[in-house]
């Protein structure tokens, strides 16, 4: 698949560091250097990931994650932060972000948290399309649509990629570090709290009252199952 990624960050010497060590991983890169600048690249091109900074002149990277989740919500999202506080990375998963990265960071490292989401945003081979059925559920694994009731539900790439495991696995009991493991990749390096607000996400979309979850359970003292079947 040949995967363009955004680039939305305002230092000119990060943006092109950036911007070459993607291009050396064979990727199409598109860049910007402020949030309206970003979105109007995003609107006129089939953009597949954005590398989002927060510290972004006029419209920070919260806002501009809160726009294109809402006109693009299979976009993938990686946000870049300079603050390292636990309430900034969780206000950018809050707002829709798949991952994240505190600057200063490593390129290789970035480059690689990129090629896991365009892994998990891939779409199944053509041959091997199928319908995975759990009522009222249904996942079109080709066009990696999501459906309750037959309407499609907006995921993004990581929540899709939880209900998929979820719903291929019911009753089995998740730890954190394997959901992380399972969707994120082995090579992934953060916090497991990004399980715990997709997780939430997640439930606020396919559940009918999110405080009380039927599908998606809570296994305490050890992570989350989806409901077997009655």
């Amino acid at each position: 698949m040949s995967c363009t990624v955004l680039i939305i960050e305002d230092e000119d010497s990060i943006r092109k560091f950036v911007k070459i060590n993607l291009e050396r991983a064979n990727f199409n890169v598109l860049d910007a250097a402020t949030g309206e600048e970003g979105i109007g690249i995003a609107r006129n091109n089939k953009i597949d990931i954005v590398v989002l900074d927060i510290m972004l002149p006029g419209m920070d990277g919260y806002e501009v994650c809160k726009i294109l989740r809402s006109e693009f919500s299979h976009l993938g999202i990686i946000m870049l932060t300079a603050k390292s506080q636990d309430i900034d990375k969780i206000m950018g998963l809050e707002y829709g972000t798949d991952d994240y990265m505190t600057k200063p960071f490593n390129p290789v490292e970035l480059t690689l948290r990129v090629k896991s989401l365009s892994r998990r945003m891939e779409k199944a081979p053509a041959e091997e399309e199928a319908i995975m059925s759990f009522t009222p559920f249904k996942i079109d694994i080709y066009s990696r649509k999501f459906y309750k009731e037959g309407l499609e539900l907006e995921l993004t790439p990581t929540e899709y990629s939880i209900a998929k495991l979820f719903m291929e696995n019911p009753g089995k009991a998740f730890k954190r570090d394997e959901i992380l493991n399972l969707v994120w990749g082995y090579d992934f390096v953060g916090d497991s709290k990004i399980v715990d607000v997709n997780i939430r996400r997640l439930r606020a979309k396919i559940e009918e009252d999110s405080s009380k979850p039927y599908y998606i359970e809570t296994v305490w003292g050890i992570g989350y199952r989806w409901r077997d079947r009655d």
